[in-house]
C-alpha cells in the first residue's frame, strides 16, 4: 500500500512517500480501506517531536489520526463490524496511521459513518468531535443557560465545539476575525469577539465554563473572564497531574508534569475555578452519540479544503500555518 511516513523528527520536515505492507491485524481490530483523512495540529507536533516523552512511536511511522473509510476485513473476536460497511474513527495512539491506503482500527474505537455525510465530511470529525464532546459533556458537564466561552471559533476544534454548546443549550462566546464572524454566528456563537481588535478579558464576565486551546497569556485572562465555582478546560496544555496518571507515564514525566501545571492549578484554586487538561481519546461509543447528532441536523461538518492524497505534505503544511475555517481533510480514494 501507499503511505505517507514519518522517518525522523524534525520541525517541517516532510513525509515520505513510500509503498508498505497492508498492516498486520490484532484479534480486536478492523481493517478499515482509507478513503478520506482528517488532518489535525496535533500530527505535526507528533512530527515535530513534541510529543516524544509521552507518546513513544518507533520510527519510522506513518502519521494521521481521523479516518473515514470502509471495512474490509476483521480480527478474531471483533464482531461489532461488518466487510462492506462505511466507518469513521479517531485511531488510537500508538496505533495511528490514516495517511495510506489501510489502516487497522481497535473496533471500539469505531463507529458507523454518519448516512448523511461524505467520507471526506466525515474524515473532518473524529478527533475534533471528539475532542469537544470530551470537554464540554465530559469534563465541563455543561448545562443549559450556562454561559460558555470557546477560544478560537473557526478552527477546527471551535467550529464542532460552539455547535454542540448550542445543542447543549448554552449561550456561546467565542473569539474570531471579523472575516470568520458571519461563519461562527451562523454556527450558533452568541459572541463575537475580534481577537485583533478586541481584549476577550474586557468583553467577556461571570462565564460558566471555558474551553482553552491558545497561549499561556490567554490561559491567565481565561481564569480572570470565569465566575467561582467555574469550569477551565484546556487542550492546549499545561497537563495536569490526572492526564501523567491516565497515560499511565513513568514516574519522572508524572512529576514533570505535575509541576508544568503547578502554577496555574494554584492560581485556579485561589479563585474557586477547577481547572483540567484534555488530552482526547478515541470512542466508538461516543461518536456514535455524535453521529445521531450529526444525522438529526444539529451538527454540521466545516471543511476548508480538501487536498489530494499526493499533496499529504502540502495538506499538513496547510493546517500548520493555522489559517483553516475548519477542518483540512485529504482524499485518499
Amino acid at each position: 500500500m501507499k503511505a505517507f511516513v514519518l522517518e525522523r523528527y524534525g520541525k517541517k520536515r516532510d513525509l515520505r512517500s513510500m509503498a508498505l505492507p497492508t498492516p498486520e491485524l490484532r484479534d480486536d481490530e478492523v481493517l478499515v480501506e482509507v478513503h478520506a483523512a482528517g488532518v489535525n495540529q496535533l500530527d505535526s507536533k507528533i512530527r515535530d517531536g513534541e510529543f516524544k516523552l509521552i507518546l513513544p512511536y518507533r520510527l519510522p511511522v506513518v502519521l494521521g489520526h481521523d479516518v473515514a473509510g470502509v471495512v474490509v476485513k476483521a480480527g478474531s473476536r471483533a464482531r461489532r463490524f461488518k466487510v462492506g460497511d462505511e466507518v469513521y474513527a479517531r485511531v488510537d495512539d500508538l496505533r495511528i496511521g490514516t495517511f495510506a491506503e489501510f489502516v487497522p482500527v481497535r473496533e471500539t474505537s469505531l463507529a458507523l459513518k454518519p448516512s448523511n455525510l461524505s467520507m471526506e465530511q466525515a474524515a473532518s470529525i473524529p478527533l475534533v468531535g471528539l475532542t469537544a464532546w470530551q470537554a464540554l459533556v465530559g469534563k465541563a458537564h455543561l448545562k443549559k443557560d450556562e454561559k460558555v466561552f470557546i477560544q478560537a471559533g473557526s478552527g477546527g476544534v471551535g467550529t464542532f465545539a460552539i455547535q454542540l454548546a448550542k445543542h447543549l443549550g448554552a449561550t456561546v462566546a467565542t473569539t474570531a476575525s471579523a472575516a470568520n464572524a458571519a461563519l461562527v454566528k451562523s454556527l450558533g456563537a452568541d459572541v463575537v469577539v475580534d481577537y485583533k481588535s478586541q481584549d476577550f478579558e474586557e468583553v467577556l464576565r461571570d462565564y460558566d465554563v471555558v474551553l482553552h486551546s491558545q497561549d499561556g497569556k490567554t490561559l491567565e485572562k481565561s481564569l480572570r473572564v470565569l465566575k467561582r465555582g467555574g469550569r477551565l478546560i484546556s487542550i492546549s496544555g499545561p497537563p495536569d497531574p490526572e492526564f501523567g496518571k491516565a497515560i499511565e507515564a513513568p514516574r519522572f514525566v508524572q512529576w514533570v508534569v505535575r509541576l508544568l501545571s503547578a502554577g496555574v492549578r494554584r492560581r485556579a484554586r485561589a479563585r474557586g475555578i477547577g481547572y483540567s487538561f484534555l488530552f482526547m481519546s478515541p470512542s466508538g461509543a461516543q461518536l456514535q452519540e455524535i453521529s445521531r447528532l450529526i444525522e438529526a441536523g444539529a451538527i454540521r461538518p466545516v471543511i476548508d479544503r480538501t487536498f489530494a492524497f499526493e499533496s499529504t505534505n502540502e495538506a499538513l503544511a496547510y493546517v500548520e500555518a493555522g489559517r483553516a475555517k475548519g477542518k483540512v481533510v485529504i482524499k485518499v480514494k
